[in-house]
């Protein structure tokens, strides 16, 4: 009995021993993560400083130490290609969760020297470019998935307590509550979120993409367009192609069929993965300032299929307003043993005023769910349907009005409480009058409008500007805004000139039939001077801006119009569109110019009055626009632009007075040509039947400003030569960093090389050269076997938005007498770019 009680005992003493040795048990866990992303490092080392003991994170980055006491009072976190980073232990606590956020830094060359044949980090490359066609998912037949979009702005580098004191800033000090400070060291201020889900389906052969966005949530933003671009389509990444875009730029992918002429690599690493191995590949640019990556990819070791790949923009990149700027793309393997995308994530700090200074950053993150490939009859049901014929992108009715219920339960990912935040902070601001005061103040500076409710007017540039026949120039412009009315747009000027006396003005309307595809009829009237602007973003001469930069020693040209114009638009599914216009117009030039006197024989009214239609016929296959309220901006296409313009000229209508026929065709594109940078092009030639006053014929475009002109001969005066038959072209090759990117010193100021060639051929008619040069004695020039040629180069991106460009006239030969400065000439601009 008694022996049995001693047992009884011992065992009792046992399970209390363990117990207190359990309880004694010193717990340390968290996740190490990239600090610009937030994503998970995997295999990252740690180690308690001054000791043996240490682990690895697993593949999520995740790690924990049981011990039954701490070896050291501090624990530093590892991985290849980031900076250290060690933090202090809690020698009290036994259970602490310690989370490290590392940061990225570049590799030095000398790390990885590479001997041809040598290195088998090579051998893998090529492996993996040899498997590409069974690992890259746009070589599928066709492919579908769910998307889950999510995007969110942050202002970094806030001085909490200095906004705290800011007497702007006092009213809005309740949005500091929304600040994160969990990196003490850059704490940064949700101010924007948005998010979509949608459907994207893709076939290769022929190749076709649609994208249907089933929901949209934003923060503020109510744009239609602005929805389209927050989804897939835009912002796209495929690590497997041989260059990825960033922002306006294109990087060489780290596994581009030509990455070794680009890259040094190195296996850093093998690990296994749910009992498969994968290499890890460390990789870094071979030269400074080009368009390429630093980073690491996770590689399977038989299919030779990518799993992850994180990368940044190399820091001595040619980009600018940008600090770092960070890629991340997951994959994961399907039931068919395939791999597809899991993942996407894009992180960008931008810096526009300076290091120090607030500025923002982005983080996109997208994830694919429910996979299907090769699926025929599921992809084609959507991408033939004709309810969605009109865009590659479709935002569903009732898109922007989920309800929290139905995000809930559809988001792939949750909203932490950040960014649940961001929402009632943004809607509590619209709600306040100060912050729309201070918002229409700042649109009112950007755009030059500013909104009255149901009105607006400006621009302001134009209010006050000088020339030499009105002497100083005042216009007042008017316009209605969508809360009169929402398709109709109603808008004028009232100008007034102090030396002609005169009064000049303008009233237009537009009535936007269909915005998706586009259909509107417009009418205007216009009475005032001929500005010479022929294409949207060339600078007007009636601007203030123009004051300063005109051309010395050439006389101004004057035109008064007299135009009454009515335009009927329709754009097709396909990128097809046609553009009707009547105009009636009435020329009254001012000297030198000839007049009417000159052109009078016959005419029993004012023989400078013209009654023309004309037909545009327009091809832009899937062409980007920007919309605003009524307008748009194309932001170009992949492919071609073709355009056809044809037109007749109506004798006896409406006091027209001549018949005759033009037709002219052109070409362009904006071409990207990586690494050589892009390519603009525009081949154009014309045709004009009729014996016509030189206002009726081709006047080649001139530039009279030391501002440059892409659109225009710039090495030519206006009005210098007429052509009735023409054919010309126009070449900028934007080169990037070039030469200056093998430059030390130089290339830390990121500029940029380009050049420039235009060219024109044409001739007269010996019945129009009789009609505008040997009857008016004005020295009207043809360019008939005298081709004219401007070439032209320079640097662009000085202190980040400033463009020089040089300009030779090549042809024709210079006339006796002829200044330097008609031969030479230098040009500034302005260009806001990355």
């Amino acid at each position: 009995m008694r022996n049995y009680r001693l047992l009884i005992l011992g065992a009792c003493m046992g399970i209390l021993t363990c117990n207190l040795a359990e309880a004694q048990q010193k717990v340390v866990h968290g996740v190490v993560r990239d600090a610009h992303t937030g994503e998970p490092l995997p295999f990252s080392t740690l180690q308690f400083n001054g000791s043996s003991t240490g682990t690895t994170s697993d593949e999520n980055g995740s790690y924990t130490f049981t011990l039954p006491a701490l070896p050291a009072d501090s624990l530093t976190a590892r991985t290849l290609g980031y900076t250290l980073q060690s933090t202090a232990l809690d020698q009290t606590a036994d259970t602490q969760t310690i989370d490290f956020s590392l940061f990225r830094q570049e590799y030095a060359l000398k790390e990885f020297v590479i001997h041809s044949g040598s290195d088998p980090a090579l051998t893998l490359l090529k492996l993996i470019i040899r498997h590409k066609p069974l690992n890259d998912p746009d070589l599928l037949d066709n492919y579908t998935y769910k998307l889950y979009n999510k995007l969110e702005l942050d202002i970094n580098r806030l001085n909490r307590e200095k906004l705290r004191h800011s007497k702007l800033f006092r009213p809005f000090a309740f949005i500091l509550d929304n600040m994160d400070s969990s990196a003490e060291e850059k704490p940064f201020l949700p101010v924007f979120l948005t998010e979509t889900l949608s459907d994207y389906f893709y076939r290769r052969q022929p190749k076709k993409t649609k994208e249907l966005i089933l929901a949209s949530r934003t923060s503020g933003i109510k744009n239609k367009s602005i929805t389209q671009f927050l989804g897939t389509t835009y912002q796209n990444v495929n690590v497997y192609e041989n260059f990825i875009p960033v922002f306006d730029k294109k990087y060489v992918s780290p596994i581009s069929n030509a990455g070794a002429a680009y890259y040094n690599y190195h296996i850093a690493d093998t690990q296994y993965i749910d009992n498969r191995r994968f290499f890890q590949v460390s990789f870094s640019p071979k030269r400074k300032g080009e368009s390429a990556f630093f980073g690491d990819f996770w590689v399977h070791d038989t299919t030779y299929a990518i799993l992850q790949v994180s990368m940044q923009v190399s820091k001595t990149a040619n980009i600018n307003f940008v600090g770092r700027v960070s890629l991340v793309q997951e994959f994961q393997q399907l039931a068919g043993g395939r791999w597809f995308p899991r993942k996407d994530m894009f992180v960008a700090d931008f810096k526009p005023i300076g290091d120090k200074r607030p500025g923002l950053i982005g983080r996109k993150t997208a994830t694919y769910d429910q996979v299907e490939i090769n699926n025929d009859s599921a992809v084609n049901a959507v991408l033939e349907a004709k309810a969605y014929r009109d865009n590659n992108i479709y935002v569903l009715p009732g898109a922007a009005a989920k309800t929290d219920t139905f995000w809930q339960t559809h988001r792939q990912d949750t909203l932490n409480r950040r960014e649940k935040g961001i929402y009632t902070m943004v809607d509590s601001l619209q709600h306040m009058p100060l912050f729309n005061k201070y918002s229409n103040i700042i649109q009112f500076v950007a755009t030059g409008t500013k909104k009255f409710g149901p009105l607006e007017i400006g621009p302001y540039y134009y209010w006050f500007s000088m020339n030499d026949l009105e002497k100083y120039r005042v216009r007042f412009d008017l316009g209605t805004t969508r809360e009169l009315l929402k398709s109709v747009y109603l808008n004028g000027y009232l100008a007034y000139g102090f030396g002609d006396r005169q009064f000049k003005g303008k009233i237009a309307g537009l009535w936007l039939l269909e915005r998706h595809p586009r259909s509107y009829l417009y009418g205007s009237y216009t009475h005032d001077l001929d500005n010479g602007v022929q294409y949207q973003d060339q600078i007007s001469t009636d601007n203030i801006f123009t004051l300063a930069i005109r051309k010395p020693d050439i006389p101004q040209k004057f035109v008064m119009i007299d135009e009454k114009r009515f335009e009927f638009y329709k754009e097709g599914f396909s990128g097809f569109s046609q553009h009707l216009s009547v105009v009636n117009k009435q020329f009254q030039p001012y000297a030198p110019l000839p007049d009417a006197s000159f052109f009078g024989q016959g005419k029993q009214s004012d023989p400078l009055h013209d009654m023309q239609i004309q037909l545009s016929l327009r091809y832009a296959w899937r062409e980007k626009f920007l919309e605003g309220s009524y307008y748009r901006v194309s932001l170009g296409s992949l492919y071609p632009i073709v355009q056809l313009d044809l037109a007749a000229g109506l004798k006896g209508v409406l006091n027209g007075q001549y018949n005759y026929r033009k037709i002219g065709l052109s070409i362009s594109d904006q071409m990207p040509i990586p690494p050589l940078g892009s390519l603009y092009y525009n081949f154009f030639g014309g045709k004009i039947y009729g014996t016509l006053p030189y206002l009726f014929l081709e006047i080649h475009p001139g530039n009279e400003l030391y501002y440059y002109d892409k659109y225009a001969f710039n090495m030519m005066n206006r009005y210098e030569f007429l052509s009735d038959h023409y054919a010309g072209f126009n070449l900028e090759h934007e080169i990037g960093g070039g030469i200056f990117n093998y430059l030390p010193g130089i290339r830390k100021l990121k500029l940029r090389q380009f050049w420039t060639a235009k060219g024109v051929i044409g001739g007269l008619s010996a019945a129009n050269r009789e009609l505008n040069i040997t009857h008016t004695g004005y020295p009207f020039r043809t360019l008939e076997n005298h081709p004219y040629l401007e070439l032209g180069t320079g640097v662009e991106n000085i202190l980040h938005f400033i463009r020089i460009d040089c300009v030779w006239r090549v042809a024709p030969r210079p006339q006796p007498g002829e200044p330097l400065q008609k031969r030479f000439g230098v040009f500034g601009s302005f260009r806001l770019q990355f």
